[in-house]
């Protein structure tokens, strides 16, 4: 397994993490072996969004006298009322159910506290100006909370709460599907079928800034929805209209700029050791770049993917990291010095660019790399 840090929370979180969608199956007999098999994977990052009394209670039965072992990413405002799951920002009910989370987890700290599905701007003004983030600021200075986030499925939002300064992990949803479309305050537009009747062209432009200022800032992505709730990995059900696998939807997600870990729904053991095998996968197997080419319902055409696939460069130019970095650089009005330090440590830079065209020949998007090339120059200054 390998492990990444989370934004700047100084926490190296393990690129797979796992979700708390299996935890409830077969009466909550599933939790202690995911956590047992995630324990041997080296998986160290759970989430649990689950409101249900059961299931806290058998996710902390499970991580009993293990618990140091893992980081917890928990939800505040998710609660159980009249046997169901509600999402709330009534404070008193908000309030009870983070104390019966604690009990149930037998903690007394979560090391992500997040604030639970925010999707639009008004429920965010709500929540900043509101008792919910007095509430998590307060329980964060108490050692409640170590690191505060929030989850959000829409990028305008998503970006005011990590522009705001108070959030430092963001649970967002990551697909090359979900990531073309335009912000919206219903979650259920990004798997709408009207929403794919007519091709579409290109990440969505707030969606980049959303995870160029997320690497700027120093806020960590923990990924939900990397496999479109499952869609993506069927050719019926899939909006691109073909399928990719498991292991490509996880590598998609970890080359978007601050990701950090793909919380993966398992709902058994088998699912979860099929999502931990991408880190034995071979490069041929993560490569997502080809099959997104031949998505007949979208098109990548002109945007780098940071996939790789222009390598080798004759100067030994790391290509991809460069046109990051470059996109990094051009989401702000001015260079950041953390992205200035990130490229100067580059062993080739841009400059050293011959303008042969061999990388623009592999390209799977036809990217305008030369082009790119001479702007990282321009703007980097080598």
């Amino acid at each position: 397994m390998k492990y990444r840090a989370l934004g700047n929370t100084g926490l190296q979180v393990s690129e797979i993490g796992l979700g708390c969608e299996g935890f409830g199956e077969n009466n909550c007999q599933e939790a202690k072996p995911l956590i047992d098999e995630a324990e041997k994977l080296g998986i160290n990052y759970f989430d649990l969004y689950a409101s249900d009394p059961a299931v806290r209670s058998a996710l902390g039965k499970a991580l009993a006298e293990r618990r140091k072992k893992f980081y917890l990413q928990a939800h505040l405002c998710s609660v159980w009322k009249n046997g169901q799951y509600e999402r709330t920002r009534n404070i008193k009910e908000v309030k009870a159910s983070f104390a019966d989370l604690l009990q149930r987890l037998q903690t007394d700290y979560l090391d992500v506290g997040m604030i639970h599905y925010c999707d639009s701007l008004s429920d965010w003004q709500e929540i900043v100006n509101g008792p919910v983030l007095a509430f998590a600021l307060e329980q964060k200075k108490l050692g409640h909370i170590h690191h505060l986030g929030l989850s959000s499925h829409n990028p305008k939002v998503a970006l005011a709460a990590v522009e705001s300064g108070h959030i430092e992990v963001l649970m967002f949803s990551v697909n090359p599907c979900y990531d073309l479309q335009p912000p919206s305050e219903t979650v259920e537009d990004l798997w709408a079928d009207e929403a794919y009747s007519h091709k579409l062209v290109n990440m969505d432009p707030q969606r980049q800034k959303l995870y160029e200022t997320c690497q700027t800032l120093g806020v960590g992505i923990s990924v939900m929805k990397a496999f479109g709730g499952g869609d993506l990995l069927d050719a019926e059900l899939s909006p691109a209209g073909k399928a990719l696998t498991a292991v490509q939807c996880i590598s998609y997600a970890l080359t978007r700029p601050a990701v950090a870990t793909i919380m993966c729904g398992a709902h058994s053991v088998e699912q979860l050791r099929i999502c931990a095998s991408y880190e034995n996968a071979s490069e041929e197997e993560k490569d997502y770049a080809t099959a997104l080419a031949s998505f007949p319902n979208i098109s990548w055409k002109g945007h780098c993917m940071y996939c790789s696939h222009c390598a080798p460069c004759p100067k030994k130019i790391d290509v991809a990291s460069v046109t990051k970095f470059l996109n990094l650089a051009l989401a702000q009005n001015t260079v950041p010095e953390t992205v200035r330090g990130h490229y100067n440590l580059l062993e080739h830079h841009a400059g050293e660019c011959v303008q042969c065209g061999a990388c623009e020949k592999r390209c799977p998007f036809a990217v305008k790399i030369i082009e790119n090339m001479k702007k990282a120059k321009a703007i980097f200054g080598k």
